[in-house]
């Protein structure tokens, strides 16, 4: 059984209320983004200038800040390591640090009363986007990422995470006028948002799971292809250092097939696949016994992490 979750103190609570001042931008896009598809006029270019930013960051979220950043599933060089970190950046989903270290402490309390997002102990609101917006979550915690906080150029990027987005949007401004802004930011940017939220708070609630683990992660075709993959989130759980999370061939995982082009070309190298005896490992679901109590408080068993970059 796991330990009970302690009684917040008028300080906790405090924390875990909404920074509506800090906040406000993000409220802002939404509005911007929600007026642009019901006042302006339809475009299938504008809509598809709106896809290729959404996919294209979508992979600087899946295969630079999850994949590489917060498991070190592969290496890769310095130079395509700062690519990867300012394409994410780039999402307007803070900076590559900030990102991974709080991904990186979600996997060590996975639905435990210390999980930053679970769905099963806070709800679908909360998971899916209350806890980003509370003062509680606002740092970056470096000591949960020393090994990518010694690099000046990560820290700068996720001291400085709101100017890439913004250099993003000026561009935008520049080469298509107001509705390529409208479309290729606003409107992308707030669909980019909600697919990468719903790995926090539909993957651990809807779907199959094929691998008993210690919180509810879940399998969701749905999800994995609004997200490039990540919907595959039991397999992910199951054996975390995997750079694929689509394990068979009908798990969709466009993250991983252009992981491996860019294998190919050299460009990144040492991609990790889990062992055949982790992925026949199906057993009974629903279980938890991957949680060990120690000193009262759960900790989960995993995996080692890869070797760095």
């Amino acid at each position: 059984m796991l330990a009970a979750a302690p009684v917040p103190s008028a300080s906790a609570q405090d924390l875990d209320r909404i920074d509506w001042v800090q906040s406000l931008p993000f409220f802002a896009v939404h509005v911007v983004a929600l007026a642009t598809v019901a006042l302006t006029p339809f475009s299938w270019g504008l809509f598809a200038l709106a896809l290729a930013g959404y996919f294209g960051r979508m992979f600087g979220i899946t295969a630079g800040f999850h994949r590489y950043f917060a498991h070190r599933s592969y290496r890769t060089g310095r130079a395509f390591q700062f690519l990867l970190a300012l394409l994410g950046t780039m999402s307007t989903q803070k900076g590559p640090l900030w990102w991974a270290a709080h991904h990186r402490e979600h996997h060590r309390y996975s639905d435990t009363p210390q999980d930053l997002h679970s769905p099963v102990q806070r709800g679908f609101w909360w998971s899916h986007v209350g806890w980003i917006l509370v003062r509680r979550y606002h740092p970056s915690r470096h000591d949960l990422i020393k090994d990518f906080a010694r690099f000046p150029e990560l820290r700068w990027l996720d001291r400085w995470h709101v100017v890439p987005p913004i250099a993003y949007a000026i561009v935008l401004l520049a080469l298509g006028g107001v509705p390529a802004l409208l479309w290729g930011y606003f409107v992308s940017t707030v669909l980019l948002w909600h697919g990468t939220f719903l790995v926090n708070s539909l993957a651990h609630v809807i779907g199959r799971r094929r691998y008993e683990t210690g919180d509810d992660s879940r399998n969701s075709l749905l999800i994995a292809l609004v997200t490039m993959g990540e919907g595959w989130h039991n397999n992910h759980h199951h054996y975390q250092s995997a750079t694929n999370q689509g394990w068979f061939w009908w798990q969709v995982d466009v993250t991983w097939y252009a992981l491996r082009v860019l294998a190919a070309l050299g460009v990144v190298r040492d991609l990790r696949t889990p062992p055949a005896t982790v992925r026949a490992a199906g057993v009974r679901v629903g279980a938890r016994s991957s949680v060990r109590m120690r000193g009262g408080a759960a900790t989960r068993v995993r995996e080692s992490a890869a070797p760095g970059a």
